[in-house]
């Protein structure tokens, strides 16, 4: 085995199995699937939002309440693909179904105007939220399954910088397109999109299995519903499950406000794609802004479970602004910008750009099938079952006359319990050892 002389970072003394893929193109190649993965998903997004905001938030618990019901519905069915197939051709498969899907939707948007908006919206949200959340979620197992903690701290930040410049990418290429060839043709170029993503995941997975030691050509076996099992028996997954419900909150308030500004404020499905184009923008450039600069640092130098506790408690200090503010207008650079829309893109700023490379640098320290059935489970059915508590809390709390300030102040106690469990999740006791914690005290 080749030796090194002693490192001054996070690196280990020798070259283990997994220090091929780091040094070699793995990272590169997987930051640039991603950058594909997040442009193919970001175009359909807001043509996905244009149909929420077109029926406003009131509609939004049917939305929500039907992707939640999918999800218990397709939890076992992932369980028992990852339980039978090994890592390539499940990637394969499941990307391929969501391409065809997408070619399959053009004719249907074609005929909006026929169908109409709440009853097209319903599917086609219901669909990009599982494309969203099994698309991703799948991609970031896989990377937890090639890449040991250590080189997660190091190259996910980079990695998810790959994903954010598609994530910036995409609501350029449909703030230039949906004008010129309408909503419907993007669905195509979303396919193409994907189409090469999965070429290089395929890739990068054929790469690994070569290396010596790999268990990607091996089944991952285990029950179908083991991921809904193991929410109960491991006490990491319960806090993630919390975190993401407490998380899930604070983003899905903002958002079913925005489904009510934009219902009252723009007409057109054109306007309301393109308004929900410009927030996408502006979220993915904080963060971009924040993987650049400030997510590596702390989880290089802190860990990954500083990288749950500083988003929380920006959540609190923005739903405090709002409660100070209300859901006006605030002037910022020259613009008049609603407070509303300040706290949604910087919320997901920081949810995308700090949050889950530090969630995904923690699943590496889990089993192989909780990285993908337990993770699979709690970003999916738990995500949504979030998306439907707050959503139906939402207008509940409506009907009672409690208004944007009220909603914000509930909310800035929400993110305060986030908090706490973010610190209990980042070191919770059945993690594997942390490479970094485990130098520390061998170099003692």
């Amino acid at each position: 085995m080749l030796v090194l002389p002693r490192p001054t970072l996070d690196v280990p003394v020798s070259l283990p199995r997994d220090a091929v893929v780091e040094q070699g193109a793995a990272p590169m190649l997987s930051a640039l699937a991603f950058f594909f993965v997040m442009t193919s998903y970001y175009i359909i997004r807001p043509v996905r939002d244009q149909l929420s905001g077109a029926v406003g938030s009131q509609s939004l618990p049917l939305f929500y309440g039907a992707v939640f019901a999918v999800m218990l519905l397709l939890t076992p069915v992932f369980g028992m693909l990852v339980a039978r197939f090994p890592r390539k051709p499940l990637l394969g498969w499941s990307y391929s179904f969501f391409i065809l899907c997408l070619l399959a939707f053009v004719p249907a948007f074609m005929a909006q105007d026929r169908i109409g908006a709440r009853q097209l919206g319903v599917v086609f949200f219901v669909w990009v939220s599982v494309f969203n959340l099994f698309v991703v979620s799948l991609f970031w197992s896989f990377m937890a399954d090639i890449f040991s903690s250590g080189q997660a701290r190091r190259v996910f930040s980079m990695i998810a910088l790959g994903g954010m410049g598609g994530a910036i990418f995409g609501p350029l290429v449909t703030g230039l397109l949906v004008q010129v060839i309408g909503v419907a043709p993007l669905l195509v170029v979303s396919a193409v999109a994907l189409g090469l993503a999965l070429m290089l995941l395929l890739r990068i997975s054929a790469q690994h299995d070569r290396q010596p030691g790999s268990h990607g050509g091996e089944v991952i076996g285990g029950s179908l519903w083991a991921g809904i099992r193991e929410l109960w028996s491991r006490p990491f997954l319960r806090y993630m499950a919390l975190l993401m419900v407490f998380g899930d909150g604070i983003g899905t308030l903002a958002y079913a406000l925005m489904a009510d500004y934009a219902k009252a404020h723009l007409v057109g499905n054109v306007a309301r794609t393109a308004f929900y184009n410009d927030l996408d923008l502006a979220t993915n450039l904080l963060g971009a802004a924040l993987q650049l600069t400030l997510t590596p640092w702390l989880l290089i130098r802190r860990g990954a479970g500083w990288g749950l506790i500083v988003p929380s408690l920006v959540n609190i200090a923005l739903l405090l602004g709002v409660v100070l503010l209300g859901g006006g207008n605030v002037l910022l650079v020259g613009y008049s910008v609603p407070m509303l829309a300040i706290t949604l893109v910087i919320t997901r700023g920081f949810a995308y750009g700090m949050t889950k490379p530090a969630v995904d640098a923690l699943y590496t320290r889990v089993p192989r099938e909780t990285r993908y059935k337990g993770k699979n489970f709690v970003e999916t059915a738990v995500w949504r079952f979030g998306d439907l508590l707050v959503t139906s809390g939402v207008n509940g709390l409506h009907m009672l006359g409690l208004g944007v300030g009220g909603l914000a102040l509930l909310g800035s106690g929400v993110a305060a319990l986030a908090t706490a469990v973010a610190r209990r999740a980042g070191w919770s006791p059945d993690l594997a050892p942390d490479e970094h914690a485990q130098a520390a005290v061998n170099d003692a």
